[in-house]
């Protein structure tokens, strides 16, 4: 009883702790993760040591652990990996092979032993999903160009810990007999990829089935018992096969992933996932020891400033291999810059087959932590870090300047971009498209379309697209940074051009308009326009009045329902006049009865209720037919009413009765 009073206790004291600081760095608009880790640090056995006996936090951790790998092998599909091949396989393997091998060139240089020197280099290669995906979420650049690459390496980054995992037993064989046979590593790859195999396959043919029948019960309760049984019954089974248990949750995630419940699964694990991820960070932070930081917090400091460096440095050689401008290569380099959250996973994995002890250790853990905390800061000023870099050589294109007068130049080829160059080459007007990312360009050029490689903040990116010449430039893009850089260098190079921009948010609308921006469109006020629109449709609220509450709240300041508006008195009669009003089609057969009589011989309104609006005759539509009108055969009749009503006049219109 006094056990359970103190997990009890514990438990209370990491949620009354983690609560407000993470609730004031929601305020501050940075990563609850980072607050996660604050707290580890401030309630741990090394800081104000709330928490002594952080075993039951370890169990819980790796209960977040499991679940999060399981989540990320849920996210996983074939269709991410075909959309984002290129920033996946070159752009990750690239970045992930360089850190591994300037680490282990550093650390042999050092005189740290081979097997270790490969370790750290895994440790370091790895960069925070769980932070950078959340900061660019939030800051609307997931779809930018930056923000694609770094899910793509960071995806990739995921995926490698699995070979990385397998590869933690060699290491620590070589690490303790000072060497390792060919042979050793070859059977010790091959009995792990084997029982990898067997679980993965034996799994494939069990979970569909278990889900199909489980499903059909539909009872939620069993449902999440089941899920939760196939992650952690599947991280038990990899366990006891000599892997990690984490390895077994990614498995499970990666076969339920294919089913068709995979998107109703993430929704009832997510919160659960949430909640012991949390206090998986949390358990990294009472792993730093800050009476070791404070007696070497030169070295730490330097250590961490060395990291942030080298993973910058080789993350930008990775982006301008893969072509991308500069600008973008620098921002997705400070971006994953951080040690991540799986390296602390191999490095406890690493710790056990004695691939990194004592101070190693404790300055990894110092080092590593430091660098998420200090990730928000880098990410938010890194577009201001940028804004003075010299344009540079640019890559040659072909096609001269002002080929085109009067055209469109597009920023962006996203979906967007994508749907406006198809209006346009539609109805004949000339465009040109601007886009850094070089499957899309590859794609697009295969396909016909205008489009240029190029970084929209250099000034001769826009003199290829014959900016002098053109009428119109829409920025397409999700970089709301790029945009403002290349809305200056537009607006100077042409001062008479009409630009029109997309944005995310409203809040955003002044400072582009002050920029120079003749319109700008936020997506979250278009959005709510739509909303509103179809609401008031509902409510069969004119047209006219519609369009003029659309037409005041995106001219007049953005300000909802000023205006022209109808009383409430009207607009009750209205949706009382149309209120359960359908309509409904009826093929007249030429035997019957109603054939060749007027509409106003079958007098079908007062008859019915019901009102002729239509009659289709020979394949021409007829609107608001005259009362002499007569009906033929083989007419369709596009009746108004009731379903009561309509029901009355198809009996009428076929029959010749009215059912009382």
């Amino acid at each position: 009883m006094q056990e359970g009073d103190t997990i009890l206790r514990e438990l209370i004291l990491l949620l009354a702790v983690s609560l407000p600081i993470t609730f004031l760095f929601h305020k501050m608009r940075l990563p609850a993760l980072v607050g996660f880790l604050i707290t580890g640090i401030v309630l741990g056995p090394h800081g104000a040591a709330l928490v002594t006996d952080t075993s039951v936090v370890e169990r819980l951790a790796e209960i977040g652990v499991v679940l999060l790998l399981f989540t990320i092998g849920l996210e996983f599909s074939l269709e991410d990996i075909m959309r984002s091949s290129r920033q996946l396989f070159v752009g990750g393997g690239l970045q992930v092979s360089l850190t591994i091998a300037a680490v282990t060139g550093i650390a042999l240089y050092f005189g740290f032993p081979p097997p270790q020197a490969v370790f750290f280099g895994f440790l370091a290669s790895l960069s925070s999903t769980a932070i950078v995906l959340k900061m660019y979420s939030d800051r609307a650049e997931l779809d930018s160009a930056h923000g694609r690459l770094a899910t793509g390496v960071l995806l990739f980054q995921d995926i490698a810990v699995v070979p990385m995992m397998l590869l933690l037993p060699v290491l620590g064989q070589a690490a303790a007999e000072g060497g390792v046979t060919t042979l050793s590593i070859i059977t010790t790859l091959t009995q792990a990829i084997l029982g990898i195999v067997v679980v993965f396959l034996a799994a494939r043919r069990i979970v569909p089935f278990l889900l199909h029948h489980v499903i059909r019960l539909r009872n939620r309760e069993i449902f999440f018992l089941l899920v939760v049984l196939l992650c952690m019954g599947t991280a038990w089974i990899t366990y006891s096969l000599g892997l990690s248990l984490a390895l077994g949750a990614f498995l499970s995630g990666l076969i339920i992933s294919e089913s068709e419940y995979s998107h109703h699964i993430v929704a009832n694990i997510m919160p659960f996932r949430d909640y012991f991820a949390s206090i998986f960070f949390i358990s990294i932070g009472m792993l730093l020891q800050t009476g070791y930081f404070a007696s070497n917090w030169v070295l730490v400091i330097g250590m961490t400033s060395a990291l942030i460096v080298t993973k910058t440095v080789l993350v930008i050689a990775t982006a301008r291999v893969l072509r991308y401008p500069m600008r973008n290569a620098v921002l997705t380099g400070l971006g994953l810059a951080q040690i991540g959250e799986f390296a602390f996973l191999l490095a406890q994995q690493g710790a056990g087959k004695g691939l990194i002890t004592g101070d190693i250790y404790q300055l990894f853990v110092d080092t590593s932590i430091l660098s998420m905390l200090v990730t928000p800061l880098i990410v938010q000023i890194g577009p201001s870090l940028i804004a003075n870099l010299p344009a540079g050589p640019a890559p040659r294109e072909k096609g001269d300047v002002c080929t085109l007068m009067g055209h469109t130049i597009i920023a962006g080829y996203g979906l967007n971009g994508r749907n406006l160059a198809k209006t346009l080459k539609a109805t004949h007007i000339p465009y040109v498209v601007l886009e850094v990312n070089a499957d899309t360009i590859r794609k697009a050029r295969a396909e016909g379309e205008p489009i240029i490689y190029g970084d929209i903040t250099r000034e001769d990116v826009f003199a290829r697209a014959g900016v002098a010449c053109a009428k119109v430039v829409v920025f397409a893009i999700s970089d709301f940074a790029a945009t403002r850089l290349a809305l200056r260098l537009v607006r100077r190079m042409n001062p008479s051009i009409f630009i029109l921009v997309r944005t995310r948010y409203a809040a955003e609308v002044d400072e582009l308009l002050k920029l120079g921006a003749d319109q700008v469109i936020p997506e979250e006020f278009e959005t709510s326009i739509e909303i509103f629109s179809r609401v008031l449709h509902q409510y069969h609220v004119p047209g006219n009045v519609i369009a003029n509450q659309i037409n005041l709240v995106r001219f007049g300041g953005y300000q909802m329902l000023r205006g022209i508006s109808l009383d409430q008195e009207k607009i009750g009669r209205i949706a009382a006049l149309f209120a359960g009003a359908t309509v409904d089609n009826i093929q007249i057969d030429p035997q019957a009865p109603s054939v060749g009589k007027t509409l106003t011989q079958l007098d079908l309104r007062k008859a019915t209720g019901a009102t002729v609006i239509a009659i289709v005759r020979n394949g021409e539509a007829i609107k608001n037919p005259g009362p002499d009108f007569a009906i033929q055969g083989d007419d369709i009749l596009v009746l108004l009413g009731g379903h009561k009503e309509l029901d009355e006049a198809v009996n009428l219109l076929t029959r010749g009765i009215v059912e009382q």
